[in-house]
């Protein structure tokens, strides 16, 4: 898909999508948008965006999976060569989340052979890479190439460049693009996950671990088209272009486990705050409530967490109830 400046494509063309999620992305609503040009690559020479039925349009990235045949957004194919088809898609969720699954991209046009997985921790305004993806990471941005698999304790915020999602496909699960949340959870609570203890006291202990799990936005950079070949056919253009027929983000509300539960309202994501406090992310106090300084929850002890909840001005001592049902139930959301 190209902007209303299609005829530069040196600059990428953008979409952007104002995500809901509460235990998992559920709906898309799109912000903005152009008409797709027709490729028949992909659609046997029916394409049309102004044909619904024949259309590729962004939401058909979120639309329900299983379709036979499947729905996929296709972009514009690469008619500017050798200036760069890329594409910026951007998804938006107006509240601080927490990330808890993989994030996995299904491509059906062959995956990028150069993309990048960017994050915002405050709602778009400034971005850092999460993950750099290509056929020669060294090329590409002057990285050595690596997986998940090096990452150590030590090493886990580091910021890689892998070479395993970028070759062509011929499988269904070569389609696949992945950002391994769970492969980094392992490095803590164990190949299986059977050590939560450990992972929640670093994420109760460690802010860089936390916010390193934590967003506003996502923006997939899309910088290079499959090509399938060392050489580019510039007699045969149409062949290259982008078509994603799945995204999935899989988090919760950032509540500071201070609630149960997330709703949307008024267009917005809020946390339903309990413990006396209030705000977005249930980030401070209530007014009279600050006979002690306001705290975020903790996950320990398992089960049940401890809320640290605010308490009533020149209420005596302190004291530090347990979470109930809040520990496990933020955490399975």
């Amino acid at each position: 898909m190209s902007d209303s400046k299609s005829d530069r494509p040196s600059k990428p063309s953008n979409l952007t999508y104002d995500m809901m999620v509460h235990s998992q992305v559920r709906r898309a609503i799109l912000l903005s948008s152009v008409p797709l040009k027709e490729n028949p690559y992909m659609c046997n020479n029916e394409c049309d965006a102004t044909t619904t039925e024949l259309a590729h349009p962004p939401e058909l990235m979120f639309d329900f999976e299983g379709r036979n045949p499947t729905t996929f957004w296709q972009s514009t194919s690469w008619k500017k060569y050798p200036k760069p088809l890329q594409v910026n898609i951007t998804l938006s969720w107006n509240k601080t989340v927490e990330l808890t699954d993989d994030i996995v991209l299904t491509f059906e046009s062959g995956r990028p052979e150069q993309m990048v997985l960017e994050k915002s921790l405050d709602y778009g305004r400034t971005w850092t890479p999460y993950q750099f993806y290509a056929t020669d990471c060294l090329d590409a941005f002057t990285m050595e190439p690596k997986t998940v698999g090096d990452l150590t304790q030590r090493t886990l915020l580091d910021i890689i460049c892998t070479e395993d999602y970028s070759r062509g496909y011929v499988w269904k699960n070569d389609k696949t693009v992945r950002f391994e949340i769970k492969d980094r959870f392992a490095l803590f609570a164990g190949p299986r996950l059977h050590n939560m203890a450990s992972l929640y006291g670093q994420l109760d202990t460690t802010k860089n671990l936390r916010d390193f799990f934590t967003i506003t936005d996502l923006r997939i950079k899309l910088l290079k088209a499959a090509t399938g070949a060392t050489m580019v056919d510039e007699n045969n253009l149409s062949r290259y272009f982008y078509a994603i027929s799945d995204i999935k983000v899989q988090g919760r509300c950032k509540c500071n486990l201070h609630a149960n539960s997330c709703v949307f309202d008024k267009g917005k994501l809020g946390c339903e705050c309990e413990h006396n406090t209030t705000g977005p992310d249930c980030s401070r106090c209530k007014k009279h409530y600050h006979g002690r300084a306001w705290s975020v929850g903790s996950y320990l002890p398992i089960p049940k967490g401890t809320a640290n909840i605010c308490i009533p001005n020149n209420h005596g001592p302190a004291h530090r109830a347990n979470a109930s049902s809040l520990g496990v139930a933020n955490r399975n959301q």
